[in-house]
């Protein structure tokens, strides 16, 4: 090419200026946007307390602290800008900074009788899970149920809801999957159906381009519930659930001279809607995946395993149980104790006959004293009676070394939820604290407007507007952030503050759509390779089916048990 051809194309220096201006402009947008993407937790750390400063230049008085202290903990729990743990520790540090509580009651939150019952509750559960009681339980009851595929899943439903009362829903459901998995597995490999199916349009997430791995509706149906049902079982027992222990703790907190809410009302009251929305729920995915009433469909003929399948499926399960052996001491001596408890907090004050405490101590006794009692002997009792072989005149069966306990130490270190421990401190703090600086009746006057709607109207917007929320963020940061605010909301209004409160505690529990909305549905949907759009189509019952019994349960059901037809006068201070 000549010289005067390379003159004619090459780029005028100012053109060739603006255009590296324009590539470094574009450079340093992205820099930019990449900076505040990687970084925003922080910025969030950072600038929303000078954001809400406002508050404080508005009025300078405890109320008003204490609602821009309760503003930074929210915008800070929903979004997870400081671990949570972390996050309810500032009360310990602004409220006595700022005038608002005393270091003393304010670190007393941290530690009562509701938090004790946490601890009670993850050892009992952890003690359980550490004796193998629980797969025992599940195994007999499935064995009961049947083994067709809709027997199946209604056997795995209530045995999954009936483990959830008690222990953990992530570790219920975590114990449910491998049930699962070998079952279908075990019928997928004797021909009589498939787990999964090869999509070909979908390649995503494979390094190689083989077609994605997705779940058969039956798959989905087994997943789902194991998901859904460790959700529902959360609201059957005071101890289910973080969120559930956080309403015990703010309400007896924010009305000191209640009753209180004790085991046996919360199960009278919680089992019967539990059990409605479990089988409503059950019946839903039978007829979205499973073609219940529609017996031509491909779904119900997918279903029908025939005889020879429920003999696999009933061989798979009668072989689980028997690789259990025959019952232990260990599981024998836990499950007595965990019957003991059971009785001592149902009977603790059953409102039928007096309370097994009147007839010891006139002292007030709490659900924790019982709880802690056995956890107590679950450190004496022994796990092996390896001890009785001492003088046997065999001295090959001569102990060599001492039985542990029923549960160690060092186990309940390891399955400890410290973390939640401090977050329902926060909010008890949060609580106590809005009580004591005036908030609490500053937010009462604002929210007196709303007493002309009628209350289960009421009731059924804030059940919608939580159960919307807590898909989102965790059910005990949303449980800590809105509980404070309906109980003022009741006293505004002049309603029985559990009419609003237990029914929205529920809520925080029922999260269906989203995979991240809860661990149990991050489980399922890791381990059947369920997408999201799924999630979102198969939670719309379960949402639609809890949000009617919720809001139907109290104001029929409640009343019975709590007696909340009249606003009552310990709620009026």
């Amino acid at each position: 090419m000549s010289a005067t051809k390379l003159d004619a194309v090459q780029v005028d220096p100012a053109a060739r200026s603006d255009a590296e201006f324009v590539r470094k402009d574009v450079s340093f947008g992205r820099l930019l946007l990449g900076f505040f993407g990687m970084y925003w937790r922080s910025w969030i750390v950072i600038l929303w307390p000078i954001i809400l400063c406002p508050i404080l230049i508005y009025q300078d008085s405890t109320a008003y602290k204490c609602m821009y202290v309760v503003a930074i903990m929210a915008l800070y729990w929903v979004t997870e800008a400081l671990p949570l743990p972390v996050t309810s520790f500032i009360p310990i540090v602004l409220f006595p900074l700022m005038g608002i509580l005393n270091t003393s009651d304010t670190t007393t939150c941290y530690l009562n009788d509701t938090t004790m019952m946490f601890i009670a509750s993850i050892v009992i559960a952890t003690a359980i899970e550490h004796s193998g009681l629980h797969l025992r339980v599940a195994f007999t009851i499935i064995r009961l149920v049947g083994c067709s595929h809709r027997r199946l899943t209604l056997g795995i439903f209530l045995v999954t809801m009936f483990i959830s009362l008690w222990i953990s829903n992530t570790a219920t459901t975590a114990m449910m999957v491998p049930i699962i998995e070998t079952v279908l597995m075990e019928l997928e490999s004797q021909g009589l159906g498939k787990m999964f199916i090869e999509d070909a349009n979908d390649t995503e997430g494979n390094e190689d381009g083989q077609p994605a791995k997705k779940p058969t509706n039956v798959t989905m149906t087994y997943y789902f519930i194991a998901a859904y049902a460790s959700s529902i079982g959360g609201i059957g027992t005071m101890v289910a659930t973080g969120s559930n222990l956080t309403l015990k703790g703010i309400y007896e907190s924010r009305f000191p001279d209640s009753p209180g809410i004790n085991f046996s009302d919360w199960m009278c009251y919680a089992i019967p809607p539990m059990l409605l929305s479990g089988f409503l729920v059950w019946l839903w995915l039978q007829v979205m995946y499973m073609g219940m009433f529609r017996p031509n469909c491909k779904d119900s003929k997918a279903i029908n395993i025939g005889p020879e399948g429920e003999k696999v499926a009933k061989r798979i399960i009668e072989q689980k149980y028997r690789d259990l052996g025959p019952i232990t001491w260990h599981e024998l001596s836990v499950a007595v104790l965990f019957v003991f408890v059971i009785l001592l907090w149902f009977f603790r004050n059953p409102g039928f006959v007096t309370g097994w405490p009147d007839y010891i101590t006139e002292m007030s006794v709490k659900d924790s004293t019982a709880a802690m009692l056995v956890i107590i002997l679950m450190f004496i009792l022994p796990s092996k009676l390896e001890f009785l072989n001492a003088f046997s005149k065999d001295s090959s069966k001569y102990p060599t070394k001492s039985s542990q306990g029923l549960i160690t130490w060092k186990l309940i270190q390891t399955k400890m939820h410290w973390g939640l421990l401090f977050v329902l401190g926060g909010g008890f703090a949060i609580s106590q604290g809005s009580t004591s600086s005036g908030l609490s009746d500053l937010l009462g006057n604002a929210l007196s407007g709303l007493e002309s709607l009628p209350p289960v109207a009421t009731l059924f917007v804030i059940c919608l507007i939580i159960q919307t929320v807590t898909e989102f963020t965790a059910n005990v940061a949303i449980a800590n952030i809105v509980l404070p605010v309906v109980a003022e909301l009741c006293v505004a209004i002049k309603l029985h503050p559990l009419y609003l409160m237990l029914p929205a505690t529920f809520c925080c529990s029922f999260s269906f759509h989203l995979p991240v909305g809860t661990p149990p549905n991050a489980i399922v949907s890791a381990a059947g390779h369920i997408k999201t759009k799924d999630f979102i189509v198969a939670g719309i019952g379960p949402t639609l089916i809890t949000l009617i019994v919720v809001t139907v349960s109290f104001p029929t059901w409640g009343n019975v048990i709590f007696n909340a037809n009249e606003f009552p006068s310990w709620a009026e201070s």
